[in-house]
């Protein structure tokens, strides 16, 4: 179901009745609520000049008309992109999954990936993997150069 918060000069798309809307505001959900409303003709006139893609008025002209074009315009504004929950992993989250990887990773192989210099890379090993986030980092030579990766705790 469809829930139009109509506010200052804007209309609110919700997917259900807010359990309070704010002082000043309208929530609608059919075209018999907003005629019913408490709309002067210069709110309507500014509700529908607001929309995207239509045509802008300077007179009300037939309110009741005005309603039902408002609301047939309101019907066909999309969805709201819903909020994205998910944060985008940082460069710290990326180089500690590279350095859980079986292979591990290479300094050269962290630069290149995050883009930060070689020892930016080293300064992240010893001192935020190390030592604020207590990680054991080990490290060896390899055939493909010294190689790095977090070592797994011990299970008890």
């Amino acid at each position: 179901m469809r829930i139009y918060i109509i506010g200052n000069d804007r209309i609110t798309l919700c997917h259900e009745t807010p359990a309070r809307v704010n002082e000043g505001e309208i929530a609608v959900a059919s075209n018999e609520e907003l005629l019913a409303a408490p709309l002067s003709g210069k709110r309507l006139l500014a509700l529908w000049n607001a929309l995207p893609g239509v045509e802008k008025r300077r007179k009300v002209g037939d309110r009741k008309a005005l309603i039902d074009q408002l609301w047939s315009a309101m019907e066909a504004l999309p969805e709201p992109e819903p909020p994205s929950d998910a944060k985008r992993p940082s460069k710290q989250d990326a180089v500690i999954a590279m350095l859980r990887r079986p292979e591990g990773a290479t300094v050269d192989e962290v630069a290149s990936e995050t883009g930060w210099q070689r020892h930016t890379v080293r300064g992240v090993f010893s001192g935020t993997l190390k030592k604020k986030l207590g990680l054991t980092v080990a490290s060896g030579q390899e055939e493909r150069g010294r190689v790095y990766r977090i070592a797994e705790p011990a299970s008890a």
